[in-house]
């Protein structure tokens, strides 16, 4: 999964007047009670899943009715955690133009975020009822009831949405932007409205004008993705066809409803476990103790640290916050330069994008149709490959680095700390192997590695820290409303796309792309840089793997290859300045000036883009391992 995108910002608090305070308390009671419906969505999703693994291999009684329910309460879950996001402001968004802007202009475009989310729901949410009412007359197999309960989590969280959204209006102490940014919201959609008459006879020249010009203009204004993607596929849609807009909620349903995606917020649960029970800092203690005696060791523990943890979370922001407070202190001590070290860091985020249970291999696998098994077994090695080219580089500039002052650790304190770390360093390894050996599927692996987590905490690392669970699990519907709302819409959007003949005539052009399959390689690693840059991983693989994976089977290169190939394309976007965000999330992390990391990156990026070019001439790397 991904960066956690930049948040809105919280705009100033209303003065302390009668209504303000109305309006606040309104406001925090609503948003704790969403709080306590979604963490304990989240408690109920694990013990489900947890029961059904049980039943299955140990009872031999398998739960007909556990993945059914679950899937319910995952829509659920999934609404009231896009509601957490929107209120805590932590919808995934491109803010580096936002920021660039005078600063007597930026609350106008933080109320411009809003507003245009506030258009979309106002405008989603009488189709929204009517599909829950629709769906009324659908019985579940397993349990036979009505598909209106799980439906009317689309009604019922775009409505929650529409209350989190005016509640952060509500804020603003100067209202002029958000009267401003009202009439130019409503401005704009009467203007797209009126001109349906005219935009229509354009045929596929309104594909430009919805999918690309109304979500450039509004993502590099500050929206946040996923409602960018979902105001101009509505737009696309009610202005230029006769769709019905009952079809775009279905679809919306459908992006969110993926049984496969119920792992996303038990991994990202998972990796909090692990940061909190210790075992994060277990493995890196070890490491550097292996390492910490060698030219640029700490930089080599740096990269193996973020293969060992890196994509369990759901999040590069938690990856990178289990391991730069613990390695950071002592590199510099050593006198690494702090802009050399966010560098790295930025660039390993990139580097270990297909380590599993990684959300982005989920979210491939869940779009394109590729086994999840498959993809976690060819992500290993090609990490590997790109994490050796950045050990060059670490080589290269750290071979005369002074080590007259470090001791060497004892062979027995390694010993020691090796075995304290062997139950951390053992569970990815597990994970994967519970997914590959048909043990659990990739959705029920996850409550193996959350019980795996507990045990470990609570008997051998003696770190639980009970009190914070309920923030965990807050936090983890958040994040988890964030990602799946935004894979609703792209899914939305990509249908779009794909019924207006734009996946066929793509189909078309790449086919006829110079080069057969490496031209098209050479094309895809372009394409996914360039997007990684603008709308982040899981954006932008839900909204283009439905049309390029089938494009790549087409001219002969292998499903899993490919993947492997794009998400490290769109890693190196994501990562690489100036325009990544994830290259400005490691800056905060590791607190540095964004400007001491520009000069040191360049030569991690080009050592990614080498690893990547050969992780792509050799297919190999990716399906050696694939049985």
């Amino acid at each position: 999964m991904e960066l956690h995108g930049a948040s809105l910002a919280a705009p100033p608090v209303l003065p302390t007047t009668a209504t303000g305070r109305l309006s606040a308390t309104i406001e925090r009671v609503l948003a704790r009670l969403v709080e306590v419906v979604a963490a304990t969505l989240v408690l109920t999703e694990i013990v489900i899943l947890g029961a059904g693994v049980m039943a299955r291999y140990v009872f031999h009684a398998p739960l007909i009715w556990s993945d059914e329910l679950a899937s319910i309460l995952f829509l659920w879950l999934s609404m009231l955690g896009a509601v957490l996001a929107l209120h805590r402001g932590e919808h995934m968004r491109m803010t580096g133009l936002v920021t660039r802007v005078p600063a007597h202009l930026r609350p106008l475009l933080e109320a411009l975020a809003l507003t245009a989310s506030i258009a979309f729901l106002l405008m989603i949410i009488p189709h929204a009822i009517d599909y829950a009412e629709e769906e009324n007359f659908i019985v579940t197999p397993a349990l036979g009831i009505s598909n209106a309960w799980r439906a009317a989590a689309l009604p019922v969280g775009i409505a929650l949405m529409l209350a989190a959204a005016g509640f952060r209006l509500a804020r603003f102490r100067d209202w002029k932007p958000v009267l401003a940014a009202v009439a130019i919201t409503a401005l704009l959609v009467g203007l797209f409205w009126l001109a349906g008459p005219a935009l229509k006879p354009l045929g596929k020249l309104n594909l430009i004008v919805f999918f690309v010009g109304v979500v450039a203009l509004n993502v590099f204004s500050g929206v946040p993705i996923a409602f960018s993607f979902a105001l101009a596929t509505f737009g696309y849609l009610a202005c230029t066809t006769s769709t019905p807009m009952l079809v775009m909620v279905g679809r919306l349903d459908e992006g969110m409803s993926h049984l496969i995606l119920l792992a996303v917020p038990l991994f990202i649960f998972l990796g909090a476990l692990i940061e909190m029970t210790g075992m994060a800092r277990a493995m890196i203690q070890f490491l550097a103790s292996l390492l910490g005696h060698v030219r640029g060791g700490l930089s080599y523990v740096l990269i193996g640290a973020m293969y060992l943890v890196s994509g369990i979370s759901g999040s590069k922001i938690a990856d990178m916050a289990a391991i730069a407070p613990v390695l950071f202190p002592e590199m510099q001590k050593r006198g690494a330069k702090p802009g050399d070290l966010v560098a790295l860091l930025s660039a390993t985020g990139a580097q270990t994008e297909t380590i599993p249970p990684s959300i982005v291999l989920i979210t491939i696998g869940s779009v394109t149709g590729v086994s999840i098994a498959a993809l976690f077994t060819g992500g290993m090695l090609p990490a590997l490959v790109l994490g050796v080219a950045l050990c060059f580089v670490v080589w290269r500039r750290y071979r005369d680095e002074d080590l007259s002052h470090v001791v060497r650790e004892k062979k027995g304190v390694i010993a020691r700390l090796a075995l304290i770390a062997l139950p951390a360093i053992a569970l990815p390894f597990v994970i994967r192997a519970a997914v590959v050996e048909g043990v659990a599927t990739a959705t029920e692996v996850s409550t193996i590695g959350i019980a795996y987590a507990v045990l470990a905490g609570l008997l051998l690392y003696r770190q639980f820290d009970w009190r914070r669970l309920p923030r965990m699990l807050i936090e983890t519907a958040s994040l988890t409303g964030a990602i799946i709302f935004i894979i609703g819409t792209a899914t939305a959007m990509a249908w779009g796309l794909t019924q207006s003949g734009f996946s066929r005539d793509l189909a078309q052009a790449m086919a006829a792309v110079p080069g057969g399959h490496w031209g098209f390689l050479g094309i895809s690693i372009a394409a996914f840089i360039v997007l990684g840059s603008v709308l982040e991983g899981i954006p932008a693989m839900v909204l283009f793997g439905p049309l390029v994976f089938p494009i790549a089977r087409t001219v002969g290169i292998h499903e899993v290859h490919y993947a492997m190939v794009v998400i490290f394309a769109m890693g190196i976007g994501l990562f690489a300045p100036p325009f990544g965000v994830g290259y400005y999330g490691a800056c905060a992390i590791s607190k540095v000036n964004p400007d001491e990391g520009m000069k040191h990156i360049w030569g991690y990026m080009a050592a990614l883009v080498v690893g990547l070019l050969v992780v792509a001439a050799f297919p190999w790397i990716s399906t050696g391992f694939l049985r």
